[in-house]
């Protein structure tokens, strides 16, 4: 009997996975996206001063809307189903440029060593969409296996 349930809720598990791992990436970006847009994100100090930083050749509003929309479309990206390879850049490229405030902002970041204040674990939990991602990447069939059945 535990055996036939376990079995049921693995084969429940896999099948809603890859589903799941996609709508939860969606939701969080698009989310916090949109609070950029409309600018009422938590997280728009440490972003300005992230911009401050690093690049200031825009005014920082509309840096904080064309972020915001990026995350949106990283989002809606992962939703769809073939999209995959074109997601995983962006999502690098916002990963990296997320990850800067905990080496360039530490006094924002660390309240001591391996002691995240709340914007830094904001930041780490970032390693969980990265699992995810990664989970949703490992189900693509190559594009080499794509090819030669094409031309078989």
């Amino acid at each position: 009997m535990i055996s036939a349930i376990d079995k049921t809720l693995i084969t429940f598990f896999k099948r809603i996975a890859n589903p799941f791992a996609r709508f939860g990436i969606f939701l969080v970006f698009f989310w916090f996206g949109i609070l950029k847009v409309i600018g009422v994100s938590p997280a728009t100090p440490l972003v300005q001063h992230l911009f401050e930083r690093t690049i200031s050749f825009m005014p920082f509003d509309t840096f904080l809307i064309l972020f915001g929309l990026f995350e949106m479309v990283i989002g809606v990206l992962f939703l769809i189903k073939g999209l995959e390879r074109m997601v995983m850049p962006l999502l690098a490229i916002h990963m990296v440029t997320t990850a800067m405030p905990l080496f360039l902002l530490p006094q924002e970041t660390w309240s001591g060593f391996l002691i995240p204040t709340l914007e830094g674990q904001y930041i780490l939990k970032n390693v969980l969409i990265i699992a995810l991602a990664i989970g949703i990447a490992a189900q693509l069939t190559p594009l080499s296996d794509k090819r030669s059945r094409l031309t078989k």
